[in-house]
């Protein structure tokens, strides 16, 4: 599940506690990286089962809608197409599905405001409309419909924001990552694939001779062993910066870049420079691209 670039986002970020807390151990780094993780996988799980708690809210708002005093001819005779999608009961009637959300403790009845204000928004969309009068009624039209919800509602949603915020700390920064593999798992559920959890690392998913999970334990622990070698070199080549203001993101984007090399000096400089200047772009300052490039340029390439 887990691609290069987000494992070294991961690995910056326990990096980057690093350069807070001083008396971090890499034991304590180490754990803080199996957590983070381990929770993307979590929240895709989290999201995948908002599809049982949205058809759920959609039946419950068309009885109460047929129970008024005087029901409207439609609110009598209701559309149910979307109510009778075929991902829903798919997900809640796989075992092996409803044991990994119940594992985890993941459960949307809380947010009910939230399913409410999400099924009205739904209501509203053009591709939801279509789907709603389409004469088409499949397994692969169902699941085409989830992957538009999961496109479309999810991201720049701030009442989402915030309810991830109070679950997991790190769950906002996977959002668009975790709605990528929503997407994934349904188009192989409409083509009729059963549902299996997806293994935490994308090597695991090929025959990759090592594994993702080495690589980014391996940049934490070079960056740990040598955290004090590498603030000395990053000091003596910027003699008008004190380590100590130089912005902290771009200390540990600069540091990961120099473990992710010398863990692994057989790969090119110039791919390990570019993956650290790409996340100075979202977690550092308009300023950082052009310093950490020049920085690491200059000292992984002085050797």
């Amino acid at each position: 599940m887990l691609n290069r670039r987000i494992l070294r986002i991961k690995a910056f970020k326990v990096i980057y506690s690093r350069t807070e807390n001083p008396s971090m151990t890499v034991g304590e780094g180490e754990a803080q990286l199996e957590l983070s993780c381990e929770a993307t996988r979590t929240l895709w799980l989290f999201l995948l089962a908002v599809v049982s708690a949205l058809t759920e809210e959609a039946g419950r708002r068309i009885e109460a809608a047929r129970s008024k005093f005087n029901p409207s001819d439609e609110e009598r005779n209701p559309n149910m197409k979307f109510v009778s999608n075929r991902i829903a009961p798919l997900l809640a009637d796989d075992p092996d599905f409803s044991k990994a959300v119940s594992r985890r403790k993941l459960s949307w009845e809380q947010f009910d405001v939230f399913l409410r204000h999400l099924y009205e928004n739904l209501r509203t969309r053009d591709y939801y409309l279509r789907y709603m009068e389409s004469g088409e009624s499949s397994l692969k039209e169902d699941a085409a419909l989830w992957s538009a919800i999961f496109e479309n509602e999810f991201e720049d949603n701030a009442e989402l924001e915030e309810i991830l915020e109070d679950l997991g700390m790190w769950w906002n920064d996977d959002l668009s990552y975790a709605l990528i593999w929503c997407c994934r798992t349904m188009d192989e559920l409409g083509k009729g694939k059963p549902w299996n959890l997806l293994p935490l690392y994308m090597s695991d998913l090929s025959d990759k001779g090592e594994s993702d999970k080495a690589f980014v334990v391996k940049v934490v622990r070079a960056a740990f062993a040598h955290y004090d070698e590498f603030v000395q070199r990053i000091s003596e080549i910027t003699p008008k910066w004190d380590h100590s203001r130089i912005c902290s993101t771009d200390l540990a984007l600069i540091i990961s870049g120099l473990a992710e090399k010398a863990a692994f000096p057989e790969l090119a400089s110039g791919i390990i420079i570019n993956e650290y200047v790409e996340i100075s772009k979202y977690y550092s300052t308009p300023e950082s691209r052009s310093f950490v490039n020049g920085i690491l340029d200059k000292l992984i390439n002085s050797k």
